[in-house]
């Protein structure tokens, strides 16, 4: 496990005498992780301000850098079983360059008994449905947490919002995902809430399916 800040340092956190002599310090990479985060978490306003109302204000800087893996490279046959019609399609989400959607809800979100009621599975997946009829599950989680949100960067890179139940309350996560290099980081926010009710988010964001 890799734990590391945003904070915006030098690697070694000492300047090389080159560097002294110039004047000039090299510019952390990690400025530029937090630029890009914070611009993201801006388009997922909803989800930072409904968090806000159990934390108080964060932005990018507050996330810390707790692991680095590798992604699967395994890869199943299978179509993307919601139609347009279905009531989860506005939610998932289309890859920029055409390739399929992703989805984060339809395994939490399920439908019981004949009237179709929805209630929450207890586990979360991330699943990429490409447009050549492969499945690749991306993350997968337990009881422990859940997956609220998520949006393409960019043809290679997605991030997902959620958080995970620790004894001392719900932290926001952020799950960075390069699908070209098939490498995930992950970073918690430093900031927790014991009073967050776990399915508030959902319950905000799928209005029509009165989650249980």
């Amino acid at each position: 496990m890799v734990l590391a800040g945003f904070g915006l340092y030098s690697c070694t956190g000492n300047p090389s005498e080159d560097e002294k002599k110039s004047g000039v310090q090299l510019e952390d990479p990690r400025a530029d992780v937090v630029q890009r985060l914070d611009v993201a978490l801006a388009q997922k306003k909803d989800w930072v301000g409904h968090w806000s109302g159990y934390l108080g204000s964060f932005s990018a800087v507050d996330f810390e850098l707790v692991m680095e893996d590798s992604l699967d490279q395994y890869e199943m046959p299978e179509k993307n079983p919601i139609g347009q019609g279905d009531p989860l399609a506005p939610y998932q989400l289309s890859h920029p360059g055409g390739n399929g959607v992703v989805d984060i809800y339809s395994y939490k979100v399920e439908s019981q008994g004949d009237e179709g009621k929805a209630y929450l599975n207890p586990d979360s997946e991330v699943v990429w449905y490409k447009a050549d009829g492969m499945k690749k599950r991306l993350l997968f989680m337990g009881p422990s947490g859940m997956f609220e949100e998520a949006l393409w960067l960019n043809e290679n890179e997605l991030l997902v919002l959620g958080f995970f139940q620790e004894d001392s309350g719900a932290r926001p996560m952020v799950w960075w995902l390069d699908l070209e290099r098939l490498q995930m980081r992950q970073y918690s926010l430093n900031e927790n809430s014991d009073s967050y009710p776990v399915n508030s988010y959902l319950d905000l964001k799928i209005k029509p399916l009165s989650l249980d």
